[in-house]
């Protein structure tokens, strides 16, 4: 899959330290270790992969300018992660990432997919919004050391996962109404 900005392809362990320096930077107080995605990663492959972790290169640069993982767990796939570095917001390159996690919980044969995602993190909520996932609850305190709450989202596969969920524009604007 990819776009005017980015190629995805699947991660692999040399991608770790720069997922790393994406990570901190994303996501300083409560960033992932290297002991974490490599206990992810060490799923991710052969017959019995239950994860799917992919990034995002810049093809100019071979920068990695985003990631995302998934794991799967009988008929549920919870998303672990998802980032994209600043300069790459709002391009679409996030519902790249999200279709693609979408597609292989699909694949992994999953009904629904949970993820949390921090209660302060608005941008990421609008995103999971569009692709149809809906609040369940809450964890409070789940991001730590800051304490902060995460809210608590899910979504219930359909047959067929869009290959791509348009960014919201004028077009996407229903008006309500009377006349």
């Amino acid at each position: 899959m990819t776009s005017a900005t980015a190629v995805l392809r699947e991660m692999r362990w040399w991608d770790i330290d720069p997922v790393l320096e994406l990570e901190h930077e994303l996501f300083p107080d409560d960033a992932w270790s290297a002991g974490m995605f490599w206990s992810e990663l060490a799923h991710s492959r052969g017959a019995q992969a239950t994860r799917r972790y992919v990034v995002a290169e810049d093809p100019g640069t071979d920068r990695i300018v985003g990631y995302a993982g998934l794991a799967a767990a009988g008929d549920l796939a919870d998303v672990q992660t998802i980032g994209v570095t600043r300069d790459h917001w709002g391009g679409g390159l996030g519902s790249e990432l999200l279709t693609d996690l979408l597609k292989h919980a699909t694949d992994f044969e999953c009904a629904e997919v949970l993820l949390e995602v921090r209660v302060d993190n608005t941008r990421a909520q609008k995103l999971y919004e569009r692709f149809g996932f809906e609040p369940i609850g809450f964890r409070r305190g789940y991001y730590q050391p800051g304490n902060v709450d995460a809210l608590v989202m899910r979504l219930h596969l359909h047959e067929e996962v869009p290959e791509h969920v348009p960014e919201p524009g004028p077009e996407l604007v229903q008006e309500t109404g009377t006349d």
